[in-house]
């Protein structure tokens, strides 16, 4: 019997052995070829994420060292790392709740109908380019106080994270078992005090960790902050989020403009500082993850 078309006139005869046709032979022939299309694909991103990383260590590695990350300008890049910690830092104090908020809402409270409206803004949101948001944050505050600031730049951040974080946050709640949530209504536990007491704790490390991947994201955006936070002075360490603060993504744009070469040394230096921050946060959250969803189940 063979695979494929068989002749109606010919009985069935489930004693005859099956043998590969053509068509079998084509199907996996594609299947094949889409598989190593999809290893070509994935070792491409891998080869194209060492060069940029292989090009940033070998040009930046020189430049850093411990006046590099504790001075100001000109020798050092202190204040910026500081700022920067500072932006982030306010940006994911507002984020945080509004996200969570965003994600209890739509695993407890809310409807079919109520959650498929909120997801796709969720998802525009996140697809929206950081310059539309960096527009809307300098309309709203730059205009409206007459200078720029670093808490401007923190809004504008925690716009862009927000929905990172509610997203994340909905998927972690989503594997909170069902049976805890039914054994808190049937003890007649109210359903605030279930999700206090009950579901945020078991979701607590997803939690963290969709918030620490929102923060590396947020860590390396330029655009808001070369509208909203560019007019600082980096000599000395500045912490007043209403005034302009130094940060790191305006002040590598700033060294790559310079016509001096060791502008551009500070610049790959800078560069490599961020770039292991943002993979440091990066493991982190896959550690937590692992541990959470480990612990769930």
């Amino acid at each position: 019997m063979r695979l494929g078309r068989r002749d109606p006139s010919q009985e069935f005869d489930p004693t005859q052995p099956l043998v590969a046709t053509g068509n079998l032979r084509r199907r996996h022939f594609v299947s094949r070829a889409f598989q190593c299309l999809a290893v070509a694909a994935a070792v491409g991103a891998v080869a194209v994420l060492v060069i940029v990383v292989t090009a940033v260590v070998s040009h930046g590695a020189s430049a850093i060292n411990w006046d590099f990350i504790t001075k100001g300008a000109p020798e050092g890049v202190g204040p910026d790392l500081v700022g920067t910690a500072i932006i982030v830092g306010i940006a994911t104090l507002i984020a945080m709740p509004v996200g969570v908020l965003i994600a209890l809402f739509l695993t407890e409270y809310a409807g079919r109908r109520s959650t498929r409206p909120v997801q796709l803004l969720l998802d525009v949101m996140n697809g929206m380019p950081s310059i539309i948001i960096a527009v809307f944050a300098y309309i709203l505050i730059v205009e409206a106080t007459k200078k720029e600031s670093g808490l401007a730049g923190a809004f504008a951040l925690s716009i862009i994270m927000v929905p990172l974080i509610a997203r994340g946050t909905q998927e972690v709640l989503n594997l909170v078992p069902r049976p805890q949530r039914e054994a808190a209504d049937a003890l007649g536990v109210a359903r605030w005090r279930s999700v206090l007491t009950i579901i945020l704790p078991a979701a607590r490390a997803g939690i963290v960790t969709s918030t620490l991947l929102s923060v590396a994201r947020a860590a390396g955006e330029t655009a808001p902050l070369l509208l909203l936070s560019s007019l600082f002075k980096d000599e000395t360490f500045q912490f007043n989020p209403l005034e302009p603060l130094p940060n790191v993504p305006v002040r590598i744009f700033q060294l790559s403009e310079e016509a001096n070469p060791e502008g551009f040394t500070k610049a790959w230096g800078l560069s490599l500082i961020l770039i292991v921050i943002i993979l440091a946060l990066g493991l982190g959250s896959r550690a937590l993850l692992n541990r959470s969803k480990r612990k769930m189940s």
